[in-house]
């Protein structure tokens, strides 16, 4: 199941749409508006995703069910169409997770990323911290900050917690998981090794482009082993796959877990392959007009507009 947050107009409330899925132009389907035919008691009303992921693993996975059946139906039915459908020209994507309460990041966690720099391989993860207030949604723009004049792409798969959970054992981690999206996470680079540390480089607002949507961990077999890329202005820039990450899922969970808990929404990004801007001869650095495209394998295209900020 694929969860989309939007809204109908700039500044309309908050929907959560079920997305058919992650092609081009896929169908989308308001969840409130569908709930009777979806059968799941217990929709809330005015749903955001991270309120249904709180509602537990056993609901998301009986809503996920309960998908399959109901895109069959709206395939065949005009006035099911008509009544909950969405169209995707009049919506504004938000972040699958508008709200969460942590955007945590792993930096350096593959292994092609570590050689691209001459940097040796980490022992252990390398956590910083992005803010909410860098989210943005599938086709909003990112914005150049004028402080900086070396901003960088990173393509990343990231995991979206669905459960609460201290000191997670590795071998439970799955079950902390709701789903994979999408994550772009854009690097002030000038800020970044300027400071010293990397919080205000990659914190910048609108540097967490992210979606379209929130793929369900039922559909996602092995997230180890997807194809991951990014496209700029039409060249591949970044293609590679998450078997290559140093660090996997579970055993990033289980270590952010023994300091951290880990609650519903809670964002983990975990880490970007080869292929960035600011190692390559000559770098390359986002300016007005780009436009950037990550591309995970099974979760679908996140495209991101490149303008002029303040």
């Amino acid at each position: 199941m694929r969860l989309v947050s939007y809204t109908q107009g700039a500044k309309g409330p908050v929907r959560v749409g079920i997305l058919r899925d992650g092609s081009e132009g896929a169908p989308l389907a308001d969840l409130e508006r569908c709930a009777r035919r979806l059968g799941v008691p217990g929709i809330p009303k005015s749903p955001t995703v991270r309120g249904l992921l709180s509602l537990g693993a056993g609901f998301l996975g009986r809503l996920s069910k309960a998908a399959v059946a109901f895109w069959k139906e709206f395939d065949r039915s005009a006035a099911l169409r008509r009544t909950a459908g969405v169209r995707l020209s009049a919506i504004r994507f938000l972040p699958p997770i508008p709200d969460p309460e942590k955007v945590i990041c792993i930096g350096q966690n593959y292994i092609d990323h570590c050689r691209e720099q001459n940097a040796p391989i980490p022992k252990a993860p390398i956590l910083f911290a992005k803010f909410p207030t860098t989210l943005t949604g599938h086709l909003r723009p990112v914005r150049l900050p004028l402080v900086s004049e070396k901003v960088d792409f990173e393509a990343e798969l990231a995991v979206v917690i669905g459960k609460e959970g201290r000191n997670i054992p590795e071998a439970k981690a799955y079950g902390h998981v709701a789903g994979y999206m999408p994550l772009n996470d854009v690097s002030a680079r000038d800020l970044q090794y300027s400071d010293g540390q990397w919080v205000r480089g990659k914190s910048c607002d609108t540097f967490a482009p992210c979606g379209p949507a929130l793929v369900t961990r039922d559909e996602v077999p092995d997230p180890q082993n997807l194809r991951i890329g990014l496209i700029l202005n039409g060249q591949a820039m970044q293609d590679s796959s998450t078997s290559n990450l140093i660090f996997n899922v579970p055993f990033l969970i289980a270590f952010i877990s023994r300091s951290i808990t880990l609650k519903p929404g809670d964002i983990i990004s975990t880490g970007t392959p080869p292929g960035v801007g600011c190692f390559r001869k000559p770098p390359v650095f986002l300016k007005p007009g780009d436009v950037m495209t990550v591309w995970i394998e099974g979760l679908g295209r996140l495209t991101s507009p490149v303008e002029v900020g303040r």
